[in-house]
């Protein structure tokens, strides 16, 4: 009998399901108006919001935790990392080990928590006479118990440098965005030291993949210990091993076989996760995930005594200057641009 390659379909909500090594996928899109001059919201723009807590969609976006500028101002994290992934718009950067940056369209940061830091994501309206859209997702990539360990990590991957598959079926083209693993003998940038990814042998795969219309694509077999989930986020219909999917749906495969995946008459766009499992126990309270309970209870106290180096920067919601450009400086002072700045 054929191996049944769909192992479950689920359909999407705010937060996608995910599966060790992953700990959570969050997609935002959010089509904000034009900035102020603080690249913030107007305020007659903000009446009716309940402002630091803002997740409801209205007028076409949310305001998240920031109360002028949208965004995520200073939070603490420890024992995982996030993997930001931008498609349009731009984020600023800071953390309490002093790095900052600005990163936009297509560039990935990757940030190693480890033992614990805190850090802001703010998202500045840097287009003054036209709005300013926003889509990104942001993974929680699991460490294991030695990485939680680890001391914080802050890495670009910049959109110039991301490695990325094109193919050709009929004349229809699919695009696979690699931003972490190996596709076809191309190679993703190499992740932080301390990450669950940087082992071959984990098999972590993260993928972007964009399919016009009619195009066919196949998902190479990885192993049968790996767990893969494909999200259908953007679209009308794909079809795998003859089923008709639609759009905003996760998909549970197998990671064994070879998987086809035929797109319908409209483009669409899915993430891919995959990667052999940590098979540790989790305690998670929050933006803290460890193997303990008690592990959960020494970091409140270890926050509440060192605030993990504490906070660095004027204001809980800072921002880059308008023009700033995207470029990330790191603790020393080593400043990093992308090629094209």
């Amino acid at each position: 009998m054929e191996k049944r390659k769909i192992i479950g379909l689920q359909k999407l909500g705010t937060q996608w399901t995910t599966e060790s090594p992953f700990i959570l996928t969050v997609y935002h899109k959010d089509h904000y108006p034009p900035g102020n001059d603080e690249q913030g919201v107007d305020k007659e723009r903000l009446a009716g919001r309940n402002l630091g807590e803002d997740f409801e969609l209205k007028d076409g976006f949310r305001m998240y935790h920031g109360k002028s500028v949208p965004g995520f101002p200073a939070h603490p994290h420890k024992g995982f990392e996030t993997v930001t992934i931008v498609l349009q718009g731009v984020v600023d950067h800071f953390d309490s080990k002093g790095c900052f940056g600005r990163y936009a369209s297509g560039d990935v940061q990757w940030l190693t928590t480890g033992k614990g830091c805190q850090h802001s994501e703010m998202f500045p309206l840097v287009n003054r006479e036209q709005s300013n859209p926003l889509e990104l997702f942001q993974i929680w990539l699991n460490l294991d118990r030695n990485g939680k360990k680890a001391e914080p990590e802050y890495r670009m991957f910049w959109k110039e440098d991301i490695p990325v598959i094109e193919n050709l079926n009929n004349g229809n083209k699919t695009t696979v965005k690699i931003i972490a693993g190996e596709m076809y003998g191309i190679k993703a940038l190499e992740p932080n030291l301390a990450s669950w990814a940087r082992e071959e042998s984990h098999h972590v795969g993260i993928y972007l993949i964009h399919m016009a219309p009619g195009a066919t694509f196949t998902l190479p077999k990885v192993s049968s210990t790996i767990n893969r989930n494909l999200y259908f986020y953007e679209g009308n219909t794909i079809q795998i091993e003859g089923a008709t999917i639609q759009a905003s749906y996760r998909c549970k495969l197998v990671g064994d076989e070879e998987i086809v995946i035929h797109n319908g008459n409209t483009n669409s766009s899915l993430l891919l996760l995959e990667g052999e499992p940590i098979n540790e126990p989790i305690a998670q309270y929050g933006p803290f995930v460890m193997n303990k309970k008690e592990e959960i209870y020494a970091t409140f106290a270890e926050y509440n005594k060192t605030k993990f180096g504490g906070w660095k920067w004027d204001r809980q919601d800072p921002v880059n200057e308008r023009n700033a450009g995207r470029f990330a400086q790191f603790a020393d002072g080593t400043i990093e641009k992308p090629k094209e700045e």
